[in-house]
């Protein structure tokens, strides 16, 4: 008998519900003049230029860790699909 057969195994819970893609739609409403060089550069990975500008992103850890960055100069809605 081997290790293999007396192991049991792995459970997939998450593999049989496919979450929906959500999405944020996110708008430069303030202008970064005068806010750290980092900061700019996130909204600029975000895909904002200049101020009103928008762009959809899909909810995503990165994003949102983007989007809890510059939070202060940013209007975030919910989305859908573009």
């Amino acid at each position: 008998m081997t290790d293999t057969a007396t192991k049991p195994e792995k459970i997939r819970r998450h593999a049989d519900k496919a979450a929906p893609e959500r999405y944020l739609k996110i708008t430069l409403v303030r202008s970064l003049v005068g806010f750290p060089g980092s900061q700019r550069l996130v909204a600029r990975g975000l895909g904002l230029r200049k101020t009103q500008s928008s762009v959809v992103r899909r909810e995503s850890p990165e994003t949102l860790g983007m989007v809890r960055k510059i939070s202060h100069v940013l209007k975030v809605e919910a989305s859908e699909k573009p």
